[in-house]
């Protein structure tokens, strides 16, 4: 990934994180568009309106043709969360980065725990807009289910 500092980007750290600072304030809402089907995602983008620039759309919209939403949105000036927390062998994982940035993308969610994934989504986003955001656990997840991972760590 490309450091803030020699994209000309601002940035501030938290908790270890570095968080680029130059999203706009109305960018920093981003609405999930968590919804089994195209049509009831597009319905809730158009009456938002211009209100709402940033949207997620999660894998569950994607597989129902959400992807083509993406385009639709990003071609209409917004910005794109695709949160599909790749994980797969490395030449799929860069080949739909490819296909996300292509998509219009902002952000795409790859598992963090892999780091030939990780790679490989990087791989995928060079020379494009792309911000790849790694997922190290998911939110459903307890502190028995850490534990029989393997991870000491409390949750």
């Amino acid at each position: 990934m490309i450091s803030p500092a020699a994209s000309g980007r601002k940035a501030c750290r938290i908790s270890g994180a570095t968080i680029l600072a130059d999203l706009r304030a109305r960018d920093r809402l981003i609405v999930a568009l968590d919804l089994p089907t195209v049509e009831g995602a597009r319905a809730l983008a158009a009456r938002l309106g211009p209100t709402v620039t940033f949207y997620k759309i999660g894998l569950e919209l994607v597989m129902a043709g959400g992807l083509d939403l993406a385009r639709e949105l990003a071609g209409a000036g917004k910005k794109i969360f695709l949160d599909m927390k790749l994980l797969d062998i490395e030449n799929t994982v860069e080949r739909a980065t490819r296909n996300a940035a292509a998509a219009g993308a902002t952000f795409l969610t790859v598992h963090a725990h892999d780091a030939k994934a990780l790679r490989a989504a990087v791989a995928g986003r060079s020379g494009t807009g792309l911000e790849i955001l790694g997922v190290t656990v998911l939110t459903n997840l307890d502190a028995n289910d850490i534990r029989q991972q393997g991870i000491a760590e409390s949750v």
